[in-house]
């Protein structure tokens, strides 16, 4: 008994009539022609992996000067995580941001810092008692992060064509 290709749905015959419906009755008794036996199919080739390119969401930074807790302890060594659109509009509610926008880097920074050092907790009552130095390093390392790793742009002088880079982000967090 010969195989053969099983037809598709909307190529189905009608049902013949009479005992011989398999591959060997004739095409007029079964109302159509006989398909040709198929060759064996080759195996699909096993589909190749892509690499996914990975996302890096959280940065390690080292203090200039370092977070001093009450202890003494100088807390130096921490990990920043990007930034949502949450982390961004939630300050913005905060009665102290609304009193002080310059506030907003403070309480911003206190979501988005989540070690220094050994420090169980970090948030914004720890940032606000940074030293300044290290507020304008959290800063900048914020807009580094969250700008795809860079706010500055490479340009040319029109005058002389040397190249120089400019800044790009905005005067405090949360502004571009």
């Amino acid at each position: 008994m010969r195989r053969t290709a099983p037809r598709p749905p909307a190529m189905a015959e009608p049902a013949a009539s009479g005992p011989e419906t398999g591959p060997e009755a004739a095409p007029e008794a079964a109302g159509a022609a006989v398909a040709a036996p198929a060759a064996p199919a080759a195996p699909a080739p096993a589909p190749v992996p892509v690499p996914q390119p990975t996302l890096s969401t959280e940065f390690a930074f080292e203090l200039p000067r370092g977070y001093v807790d009450e202890s003494g302890t100088v807390h130096r060594h921490g990990v920043m995580r990007l930034a949502t659109a949450k982390d961004e509009l939630v300050p913005l509610r905060d009665l102290r941001v609304q009193e002080n926008p310059a506030y907003l880097s403070v309480v911003l920074l206190g979501r988005v810092i989540t070690r220094l050092g050994t420090l169980p907790l970090v948030h914004d009552g720890v940032v606000e008692n940074m030293f300044a130095s290290d507020l304008a390093f959290l800063q900048d390392f914020y807009r580094q992060i969250n700008a795809e790793g860079h706010t500055r742009a490479g340009v040319s002088c029109p005058h002389c064509e040397q190249p120089f880079e400019v800044e790009l982000g905005g005067s405090r967090l949360g502004e571009s």
